[in-house]
């Protein structure tokens, strides 16, 4: 059977979907597994309590069980929970949204899907333009998404090295080039790999640069704040019309819902509902009827601060120190823990590439993610780098991180 480009692009080999599919073979239970791979969170039982709760009382009412299951919501999503997620972030940060500066999709990764593609690609008169990554490693859902190839270009980051073993990454402002063929710039903060924080500065700075070439500026903030607030470090969020910023309701523990979020200036809105009503006709309901009390209470925010930021710090330290007791004797670095569930682990000189670290790794149970799927718009630059870390997550139960951890420490002594 043939298939079409479409189709070829979308069903090639990539690193999202060896993610998904090791993650997928994990949760089912398919293989005796260690999972530190995967960006799933964790079930977080107080967390799960309040959902569970919303749920009854959703199953208690017959009309509002009817209407979220059996009825279509307009493509931007419910009303009701834009305007509720509207007024909290102008109660957080005085931002004077409403709910034309704010629409769903079916999940984070279906947003960069549809934002990319509007602000990247070909355009009328045959301009070419890119999504630029300032500074990479990024993401590793960001780089498939494309229709056509060779949508992104990226930066390398400026490294440095801190004590205990730690390191942290800089956008390198000297390097970076934003011209006619930059459709929008896109930074993830926290970072997803690295657990990286963008600085108020560097944010500043980007917010500058892109404003002065009249692109928008994408923030990923699916772990930042109000919710759910996966961040150990200061850090101020902003938005004007010239920024898109992206959220998610899945880190706040309904990855299952399938709900990303999207705020932005109301032209774009409505160009990315009008995209969302002609592939999905609508996003789903589930996921914003149990969060929207939540959100409408400003109880999120509490939630976030007190349960879900502290849940993750305290299992990122733990897993950093096991980290450094069992690489004992290793040339090894972490990522400063600044944010998000993952920890970026460099291994300088590594002797195999990353992706037969994974392959190791897997043949002992553990499932890991190789550095080099993280740098898009860097496929053709040879920096050693890419191929001398992993990420890792530490939000499985502490057994798991444990036991995988060390199972990591005695792969990499032993090459």
């Amino acid at each position: 059977m043939n298939f079409s480009k479409f189709a070829q692009r979308f069903s090639e080999h990539s690193g999202i979907i060896l993610l998904m599919d090791d993650l997928g073979e994990a949760m089912a239970g398919e293989q005796n597994v260690l999972m530190l791979g995967g960006g799933n969170p964790a079930h977080i039982p107080e967390v799960q309590a309040f959902f569970r709760d919303r749920m009854q009382q959703i199953l208690d009412r017959p009309g509002e069980f009817a209407r979220v299951v059996g009825d279509y919501d307009p493509p931007r999503g419910s009303m009701k929970f834009l305007e509720a997620l509207a007024d909290l972030l102008n109660h957080e940060y005085g931002w004077g949204l409403t709910a034309e500066n704010v629409a769903l999709t079916t999940g984070s990764q279906a947003a960069f899907f549809l934002m990319f593609n509007m602000f990247a690609g070909e355009f009328a008169g045959g301009a070419t333009r890119k999504i630029l990554l300032p500074m990479a490693p990024e993401y590793i859902g960001y780089a498939d998404v494309g229709l056509a190839d060779g949508i992104f270009t990226a930066n390398r980051p400026t490294i440095e090295k801190l004590p205990d073993r730690t390191f942290k990454y800089h956008v390198d402002f000297d390097r970076l080039t934003v011209d006619e063929s930059t459709g929008a710039i896109c930074v993830s903060r926290p970072t997803n790999p690295t657990g990286n924080v963008l600085t108020d500065g560097e944010v500043s700075r980007l917010i500058e640069i892109s404003g002065a070439r009249g692109i928008p500026l994408i923030i990923d903030n699916a772990y930042g704040m109000p919710f759910p607030s996966i961040i150990f470090t200061e850090a101020e969020l902003v938005w004007n019309e010239n920024i898109i910023l992206s959220m998610s309701l899945s880190k706040l523990g309904l990855p299952a819902t399938r709900t990303g979020i999207v705020v932005a200036r109301a032209d774009i809105i409505t160009a990315l509902s009008n995209i969302n009503g002609i592939l999905t006709l609508a996003p789903e309901s589930v996921g914003p009827a149990l969060a929207c009390d939540l959100v409408q209470s400003g109880k999120v925010t509490e939630i976030s601060r007190t349960l879900i930021r502290p849940y993750y710090e305290e299992k990122a330290q733990r897993a950093i120190a096991l980290l450094h007791e069992e690489l004992a004797g290793v040339d090894y670095y972490i990522h400063k823990a600044e944010g998000a569930i993952f920890l970026w682990l460099w291994f300088p000189g590594l002797p195999v590439t990353s992706q037969e670290l994974y392959q190791r790794l897997k043949q002992r149970g553990v499932l890991v993610i190789p550095g080099h799927y993280f740098f898009p718009g860097l496929d053709d630059d040879p920096w050693p780098h890419k191929q001398e870390c992993i990420r890792m997550t530490y939000s499985m139960n502490d057994d798991v991180v444990r036991e995988g951890i060390k199972i990591i420490a005695e792969e990499v002594k032993a090459l």
